[in-house]
């Protein structure tokens, strides 16, 4: 059926065959996340594993304010190592928004990572947690207002205005 067809086309086929087997077979392409409770995923946050505290603390950010009780490990997982687990941990506490106050200190020092999706993310999370408790990060959010990347300068525009409502 594919004699003389090129390698790539038979690896596609290959591919196609196995993926069928796999979905066939009871395969689901869900996410690590998918169905834990809070405390579930707050295990996955704190396990050491950097893509495990990743998907911790995305499938934390889902669940917004009902993660709440996060607050604390997501605080820590702001100052990891691993960048997309300290833009992760942020994007949590944006969703959990005013309920997150207990990380405006974090959030405005992450306002200094290296990485600019991560200050991004930090400018976004306050301005979502929002006045009176985020009005501390102003200097700090002001001076992000004049970062190199245009997406950075934005989101700290935007939770500026927020903040200073």
């Amino acid at each position: 059926m594919l004699t003389g067809q090129p390698g790539y086309v038979w690896a596609l086929a290959w591919f196609g065959a196995l993926l069928g087997l796999g979905l066939a077979a009871g395969c689901r392409g869900r996410a690590p996340y998918e169905n834990k409770t809070v405390a579930e995923l707050e295990a996955m946050l704190r396990s050491g594993d950097a893509a495990a505290a990743a998907q911790g603390a995305h499938g934390l950010s889902r669940l917004g304010s009902e993660a709440r009780p996060a607050v604390p490990a997501l605080i820590e997982a702001v100052y990891s190592k691993d960048t997309l687990v300290r833009e992760n941990a942020a994007l949590a506490l944006a969703k959990i928004g005013p309920d997150a106050r207990d990380a405006v200190k974090a959030l405005t020092e992450t306002l200094d990572d290296r990485e600019w999706t991560v200050r991004r993310q930090a400018a976004l999370a306050l301005g979502q947690i929002g006045p009176p408790e985020a009005r501390t990060a102003i200097p700090a959010l002001t001076r992000l207002a004049q970062d190199p990347d245009h997406l950075v300068r934005q989101a700290a525009k935007e939770a500026l205005a927020k903040i200073r409502k």
